[in-house]
């Protein structure tokens, strides 16, 4: 049999889809099948954003914050408009281009990896016109997309039950297998040079921050670290971004001693813990760790206390400190609006910010969102949250609200996050716009 891999739109395309590339070396190794992966959000940005893919392409980036404050709001504005055509019932931009480039390999199996919400729309669509078994799995499927489908699988194993036909021990698997990145052209997204990213465990190692709903009760297992050599060498490429959601300190210095002796520069997400001292960041560092997504979260005690983030405010700043000393890049996460947080909480993390400015090169601001799986969705009586109400979407399952017994409310935080705006920008030494090209951080400080 043939099976059909594919990852749709609407994300953007500066690196090739982990979730397909895991797929297709999975699936590869565990059968006699043709595994054939399918980019279609690439696709479709090539076909409407040809101007953008060569000026991020290019060496020159002169006129970078300009260009790509232009280039999201273009998109955010023609994703907007084509999830809409979708919602009333209307094909989106380049349909047609897109489902011939699914039916022109006549696969025996289509199976659709939706990891962001935003891909939902597109699948939605497709999905009442494929006539082949079609499959749908990730961590934004959602159950609209489960009822079009003719199947959904949780995880890879799944999906090989069923392309196999029968049930499958666990003893007789492959898991030890590197991933092969020669499957797409690389020098076809949207960077000068191609970003890889791994994946170094099977999910977060902490489980314990109370708004994540991210590791999904998955057990903690780190890959060999020979499987991601191999996979490091076979790509020949140099610059890895790790989307672990974090990675523990003893892990983390055994993967910089293989980066380091690939001599490839890295990127990672972590929690700032007082263990990252100056002597380990400046290990790290030169083991080529360019640059850190710190997940800080807020700049006030009780905050953390309250998202059990297992950090405190005086140990995160040392850590930010330590990290800039080092000569590494800063980003730091901030959420807003958590259950509870009164204004004079939000203004500690403002406050937190300024303090901290000098060691902060990148603030990525969010607000906090309530989803289904997580502890404070569970107990919302814990959390403060007096009601919850779920309002019913067409392509998307229920869009979720909540009342707060006391603190701020979602509109309260909205209004503040605009208010003190200009403050948070003012502290950013890049352009904002990097928060959404987080892999574009590789190449920004070094263009001309």
């Amino acid at each position: 049999m043939k099976i059909l891999l594919v990852y749709l739109p609407f994300c953007t395309p500066v690196s090739p889809p982990y979730s397909l590339t895991n797929l297709h070396s999975f699936l590869s190794h565990n059968s006699s099948h043709e595994i054939k992966v399918l980019d279609l959000n690439l696709q479709f940005h090539q076909l409407k954003f040809a101007t953008y893919a060569d000026y991020f392409q290019s060496s020159n980036w002169q006129e970078y914050e300009k260009i790509a404050n232009e280039y999201h709001k273009s998109t955010k504005e023609i994703y907007a408009q084509n999830n809409k055509l979708v919602v009333q019932g209307s094909t989106p931009e380049f349909y047609d281009q897109l489902l011939a480039s699914i039916k022109s390999e006549q696969a025996d199996i289509i199976a659709f990896s939706i990891v962001y919400s935003s891909q939902a729309f597109f699948a939605h669509a497709l999905l009442q016109d494929l006539d082949t078994i079609t499959v749908v799995g990730g961590p934004c499927v959602n159950t609209k997309l489960i009822e079009l489908a003719d199947h959904h699988c949780r995880n890879e194993i799944e999906l090989l039950k069923l392309i196999e036909k029968k049930q499958i021990s666990h003893s007789n698997l492959n898991m030890n297998h590197s991933l092969d990145f020669s499957i797409y052209d690389l020098d076809t997204y949207f960077t000068p040079h191609p970003v890889i990213p791994l994946k170094t465990s099977t999910t977060c190692y902490y489980q314990q921050c109370t708004f994540c709903a991210h590791y999904a009760q998955v057990p903690y297992n780190e890959y060999s670290l020979h499987t991601i050599e191999e996979t490091v060498v076979k790509s020949g490429m140099k610059h890895f971004f790790l989307i672990d959601d974090m990675i523990p300190l003893q892990r983390l210095l055994k993967l910089a001693a293989l980066f380091r002796k690939l001599d490839v520069t890295w990127a990672c997400q972590l929690r700032p813990t007082k263990e990252f001292t100056y002597d380990v960041l400046n290990t790290l560092h030169a083991s080529g760790l360019t640059f850190v997504l710190w997940g800080v979260e807020s700049g006030c005690q009780k905050i953390l206390d309250a998202i059990k983030k297992g950090t405190n405010v005086s140990d995160v700043e040392d850590v930010l400190k330590n990290s800039h000393a080092a000569g590494i890049t800063n980003v730091t996460y901030i959420m807003f609006g958590f259950p509870g947080e009164s204004e004079k909480d939000f203004i500690t993390t403002i406050e937190f910010l300024k303090r901290n400015s000098e060691h902060i090169d990148l603030i990525s601001t969010s607000q906090f969102g309530l989803q289904k799986g997580t502890s404070v969705y569970t107990n919302p009586d814990q959390y403060g949250i007096s009601e919850i109400i779920e309002n019913k979407r067409t392509v998307l399952d229920s869009k979720i609200r909540y009342v707060v017994k006391d603190g701020l409310s979602p509109n309260e935080v909205t209004q503040l996050r605009k208010k003190y705006a200009h403050v948070i920008e003012s502290i950013n030494t890049y352009p904002k716009s990097l928060n959404f090209f987080r892999e574009h951080l590789f190449f920004y400080s070094i263009q001309d």
